[in-house]
């Protein structure tokens, strides 16, 4: 085959493809096209149960897992190893963020607990324990599994104030130097 019928096969096949996929503009508004079989949607008032106005965005009760309770003490547990730590300069302070690996499957809640009072640096360290909530009775699994993220926000002025900060788990710690 010569490259002239090469080329005249390919721009052939070019220009069918071409006037096809034009021809599907048609399609759009098709009961063949998936995006159309649920419809377009529909506006409809809901019966409300009583006459005064109700958010349903707002639960009613305040001990609801959205709003924590001022009184809650964290139970959380320090996790195993930290196994990455990276700070990552913003335009008002930094953003602590720490990857760690559990003993087992299942943590969450994952927090930087600040052991300094006030979350203020004391002699230029600033430091956080790595904790979460760890259930006992799940399996071990593989590392990716176990892999829990948790970030914190440290503003200019407690940055200005720190030399160093460490974040501490169970069996290391990870630490960074300025």
């Amino acid at each position: 085959m010569s490259k002239a019928v090469l080329m005249r096969i390919l721009l052939a096949l070019t220009l069918v493809s071409t006037l096809v996929l034009a021809g599907c503009g048609g399609m759009r508004d098709s009961r063949a096209n998936p995006a159309n079989w649920f419809g377009k949607s529909k506006s409809r008032p809901v019966a409300t149960a009583s006459s005064e106005t109700v958010n349903p965005l707002i639960p009613e009760r305040e001990d609801s897992i959205f709003r924590r309770n001022k009184a809650e003490v964290y139970e959380g547990t320090p996790v195993d190893q930290i196994t990455d730590m990276r700070i990552e300069r913003t335009s008002d302070g930094a953003i602590v963020r720490v990857t760690g690996l559990s003993t087992r499957e299942g943590a969450f809640d994952v927090r930087l607990v600040p052991n300094n009072k006030d979350s203020r640096p004391v002699n230029g360290v600033l430091s956080y324990k790595l904790l979460a909530l760890q259930p006992d009775n799940t399996p071990q699994g593989s590392a990716v599994a176990r892999t829990v993220h948790a970030a914190e926000f440290i503003s200019t002025q407690t940055l200005a104030e720190a030399r160093t900060i460490i974040v501490t788990g169970g069996r290391n710690e990870r630490r960074s130097t300025r």
